[in-house]
C-alpha cells in the first residue's frame, strides 16, 4: 500500500490558499473520495509523488503527453527556446512554421489562430461562428465538455458530473437560452432542434469521440448526417479537438472518421503540456476573426514562443514516427487484457476505446451517451479507482474520464495494468 502522509498534509494546507486545495476541480478527488496525490516529477510513463510513490499514469495530463513525460528533445527545445525570453507580445517565425506544420498535418484548415487554452479556443470559434452567421444559438450534446465559458457549461460532461452540478450560478439566463443540448448519437433529436430553431442556429459543437463522459465512440452515419444538416441548414460544424486531434491520428478524428468540420478546436498538446490552443478551419470563415474581420479575438500570450517551440517539437516528432501504429497496438493490448479480466471476474462492463482514448464503465448495457455514462456503477469504479491506485496506477479520478495511453508505456507497464486490475477486483469482493 502507497504512503501518501505529505500528500495529505499539502493537501490540507493547499485548503488554506486555493479554493477547494486545487486550481482545477476534478483533480480534488471529490468523485472518488479520499484526497488527491500531489505529483513532483513525472518521466516517461510513470509519475512521482511527494512521499516517493510511483505511478503507470494512464491521464498523460489529458492527453497532450502523447510521447510520455519530459521527452528528452521536448525538454531540450524548452530549454533553448527559454534562452531568446519567455514571451514577446509580437510576431514570430516560429506561429508561421507552426501554423504550416498545422495545416499540412490536418485536412481542412486554411488559417489558423493561436490561443492560450482549449476553453479559449472553443469560446473563440463559437464567437466566429456567431460573427460569420449572423446568429446566436447553438447546439451542443450532454455531456461533452468544450471548456468552461459560460456557453458550454450547459450540461456540460466530466468535471461537472463528477462534482454533481447541475445547473452553474453565474450563467445568466439569456446564455442558457441560446444554448440547446441534446443527446450524443441522437441524430433525430438534432433535426428537431434544426427544425423548431430554423435559421437561428449559429453553430453545432461537438466532441466527434466524447471523452468527457468516459471515451465514447459516434454511432454509424451520426457524424456524417451531422455534417449534411450543418450544410443544409448553413450552420457552422465545429469539431473540439482538444482531447482527438493529434492523438487519434496526425489529422485528428477529421482524418480518421474522414469527416471534415468547418472548424476545429486544439489545446495544449500543440504546445507539448503547455498552456496553450488554436482555432481553425477554412478561409470563408477565418477571414471574420479580426485583424480581417469583425469578429474581436485577441491574447498577449497567443503564440507563445516557448509553446510554439514545444508544440512543433512535438507534431514533428509525431509526424515522422510510427507512433500511432504503436499506441494502438499497446492500446489493443491492454484492452483485450482488461476485457479478460472483467470477463474472469464475471462483472458487468463496458470497455470503450478508440486508439489510444479507453475507458471503463461497470454496466451491463452499452455506453453511448452521457445517461448511459451516468446509469453505470460509478460507486463501483470509485473503489475500483482506489484499489488500482494503491497498485501503482493512475487512472483519472472520475469515471466520466477517458484514459490516455502514451507511447513511453511499455509491454511490461500493461502487464502491470492487467494483474493490478485482477488483484483489485478480487479485492473488492472480499
Amino acid at each position: 500500500m502507497n504512503n501518501n502522509t505529505i500528500s495529505s498534509h499539502l493537501f490540507e494546507k493547499a485548503k488554506i490558499s486555493i479554493p477547494g486545495g486545487v486550481n482545477s476541480p476534478v483533480r480534488a478527488f471529490k468523485s472518488v473520495g479520499g484526497h488527491p496525490i500531489f505529483i513532483e516529477s513525472a518521466k516517461g510513463a510513470y509519475l512521482f509523488d511527494v512521499d516517493g510513490n510511483q505511478y503507470i499514469d494512464y491521464i498523460a495530463s489529458w492527453g497532450p503527453m502523447i510521447l510520455g513525460h519530459a521527452h528528452p528533445e521536448i525538454v531540450s527545445a524548452i530549454q533553448q527556446q527559454v534562452n531568446y525570453s519567455t514571451s514577446y507580445g509580437a510576431p514570430t517565425q516560429l506561429e508561421i512554421e507552426m501554423a504550416e506544420l498545422i495545416k499540412s498535418m490536418v485536412p481542412n484548415i486554411d488559417l489558423i489562430r493561436m490561443v492560450s487554452s482549449g476553453t479559449e479556443a472553443c469560446m473563440s470559434a463559437l464567437r466566429l461562428a456567431r460573427g460569420y452567421t449572423g446568429r446566436n444559438k447553438f447546439i451542443k450534446f450532454e455531456g461533452c465538455y468544450h471548456g468552461h465559458a459560460d456557453s458550454f457549461l450547459v450540461k456540460a460532461g466530466s468535471g461537472l458530473a463528477t462534482l454533481d452540478i447541475q445547473s452553474v450560478p453565474g450563467i445568466t439566463a439569456g446564455v442558457s437560452m441560446d444554448t440547446l443540448t441534446c443527446a450524443y448519437n441522437d441524430i433525430k433529436a438534432v433535426q428537431n432542434l434544426v427544425n423548431q430553431h430554423k435559421n437561428q442556429i449559429a453553430a453545432i459543437i461537438i466532441e466527434p469521440v466524447a471523452g468527457n463522459m468516459g471515451c465514447i465512440l459516434p454511432e454509424k452515419n451520426f457524424l456524417t448526417e451531422l455534417r449534411i444538416l450543418c450544410t443544409n441548414e448553413n450552420i457552422v460544424l465545429i469539431f473540439d479537438e482538444v482531447m482527438t486531434g493529434f492523438r487519434l491520428a496526425k489529422g485528428g478524428a477529421q482524418e480518421l472518421l474522414n469527416i471534415e468540420a468547418d472548424l476545429v478546436t486544439f489545446g495544449k498538446i500543440i504546445g507539448g503540456g503547455l498552456p496553450v490552443g488554436a482555432f481553425g478551419g477554412k478561409q470563408s470563415i477565418m477571414s471574420h476573426i479580426a485583424p480581417l474581420g469583425k469578429v474581436y479575438q485577441a491574447g498577449t500570450l497567443s503564440g507563445n514562443p516557448i509553446a510554439m517551440r514545444a508544440g512543433y517539437t512535438l507534431l514533428s516528432l509525431l509526424n515522422s514516427g510510427n507512433h500511432y501504429e504503436s499506441l494502438e497496438k499497446k492500446s489493443a493490448y491492454l484492452h483485450e487484457g482488461l476485457n479478460s479480466v472483467f470477463l474472469d471476474h464475471k462483472m458487468p462492463f463496458v470497455i470503450n476505446r478508440i486508439g489510444s482514448m479507453i475507458s471503463v464503465h461497470f454496466s451491463d448495457g452499452p455506453i453511448n451517451n452521457f445517461d448511459h455514462a451516468a446509469s453505470a456503477n460509478n460507486d463501483f469504479f470509485n473503489a475500483f479507482f482506489h484499489q488500482m491506485l494503491k497498485r501503482g496506477i493512475y487512472l483519472p479520478p472520475s469515471a466520466f474520464e477517458s484514459w490516455f495511453l502514451n507511447d513511453a508505456l511499455i509491454y511490461q507497464d500493461l502487464d502491470n495494468t492487467i494483474k493490478a486490475a485482477d488483484q483489485s477486483l478480487a479485492a473488492l469482493k472480499q
